[in-house]
């Protein structure tokens, strides 16, 4: 944990899947439920974890190449998002210190948003399943801005709907390059690796806050404490 003074009153954008909540078995289920379809048997973890942190269109984009798949992404993006919601509205995990976190920062009247690579009826599904909507009711898809991470555009467009100047919001994420998606938009960062092999990654050790062994080791007491302080 590397804490650096942090000014009061701040809003904070968390990122979604793999942050808030465990939503990545279900991503990786469906994508390996989709692509079964499409003749491709071995797909595994490990091939899921080059993309964490991606977009979803820009994953099944470099999907379809490297496995020579020929139906258009369209198609793809809309198979994946119907496997995905069905899965995530039977059952999605939020992180218990991520809740505490959100509670208390709800409590203390801090804005707060979602912004994510997922599309906008999956984030919206699982705020709901998973009661964060009452906390947080504002976000924002990459499917809505032109560029998803690891350019800015989600975080500005959260900021931008928030009226809040970048400067003023702390990006909350666990994958590389959202992280960076965080410093080119030019907000501050609390790093939570979803894969903490990969806290050594430039990204992550430059961000303003890292909990390097991930989410066993982020705590909501100590990421409010840094914030407000």
């Amino acid at each position: 944990m590397t804490p650096r003074p942090s000014p009061a009153a701040p809003h904070v954008v968390f990122d979604l899947d793999g942050t808030l909540v465990d939503s990545e078995p279900n991503y990786f289920e469906a994508g390996r439920r989709l692509l079964a379809r499409y003749g491709v048997r071995d797909f595994g973890w490990e091939d899921h974890t080059r993309f964490i942190g991606i977009g979803t269109r820009e994953t099944l984009s470099a999907l379809r190449a490297e496995y020579g798949i020929e139906a258009p992404v369209d198609e793809l993006l809309a198979g994946k998002n119907a496997l995905y919601l069905e899965l995530a509205g039977a059952s999605t995990r939020v992180f218990p210190q991520m809740r505490i976190f959100v509670e208390r920062l709800h409590a203390d009247g801090i804005p707060m948003a979602v912004a994510s690579g997922s599309s906008r009826a999956a984030i919206g599904a699982v705020l709901a399943v998973t009661g964060l909507d009452a906390y947080i009711p504002l976000y924002v898809s990459a499917e809505e801005v032109a560029r998803g991470k690891p350019e800015p555009d989600v975080f500005l467009e959260a900021a931008r709907r928030m009226g809040a100047e970048p400067a003023a919001c702390v990006v909350v994420e666990d994958a590389a390059p959202g992280a960076a998606a965080a410093r080119a938009a030019g907000m501050r960062c609390i790093a939570v690796p979803y894969v903490p092999a990969t806290a050594c990654d430039p990204a992550f050790t430059a961000a303003d806050l890292l909990f390097a062994e991930g989410q066993t080791a982020f705590s909501a007491e100590a990421a409010r404490t840094w914030l407000l302080g």
